[in-house]
């Protein structure tokens, strides 16, 4: 298991130059990337970056929501509520509730198959990574307790192939983005 503390992570401009970037973890087969998750900040409206070739998965974490405007319609992505979209595909963002911060996931669909999912405490669960299946947790708000460690807003953990399972303790007021990563 990786802890990946929030205050450590390292801001980057994004590729198109927009805006401000986290990287928290990445995975690749070699030079080829297989996922990546990360953290964006978002001041204004704007183009997206291509990522042609991946999958993505958006998750507003702080702030109001956005409309992600594409050739094929709007996609409305609302606080908390993970939206999924080629990484190829033209978007335009236009915010509706001033600045916000979103997660992403980015992956190779051919080689993985990545879903996240929000999850609130009280919760208590096990989640077993094994030769094929990752998983990273990132919190939202509140502490969440992993294999004897406290995790805090901000804080990812990424329990990779190998790690033997592992009890996750979410609080009350506790909540978290569950990943899941497949590889095909």
């Amino acid at each position: 298991m990786n802890i990946i503390r929030g205050s450590d992570l390292v801001e980057r401009p994004w590729r198109n130059g927009g805006g401000i970037t986290r990287e928290i973890a990445e995975t690749r087969r070699g030079a080829d990337l297989l996922w990546r998750l990360s953290m964006a900040d978002v001041a204004s409206d704007g183009p997206f970056s291509d990522f042609s070739g991946l999958m993505r998965v958006l998750t507003v974490i702080e702030g109001g929501a956005m409309e992600l405007i594409t050739p094929q319609g709007t996609i409305i992505a609302a606080p908390r509520q993970p939206v999924r979209f080629d990484g190829g595909l033209a978007v335009t963002s236009n915010l509706l509730d001033g600045p916000l911060r979103d997660l992403n996931l980015m992956f190779t669909p051919e080689h993985v198959a990545g879903d996240v999912v929000l999850i609130e405490g009280p919760d208590s669960r096990s989640l077993s990574a094994s030769a094929q299946q990752s998983y990273a947790l990132h919190i939202l708000s509140g502490e969440v307790g992993l294999g004897g460690e406290t995790l805090k807003k901000g804080d990812t953990a990424v329990l990779e192939a190998g790690t033997p399972d592992t009890e996750v303790l979410l609080q009350a007021e506790s909540a978290a983005l569950l990943i899941s990563l497949k590889l095909l």
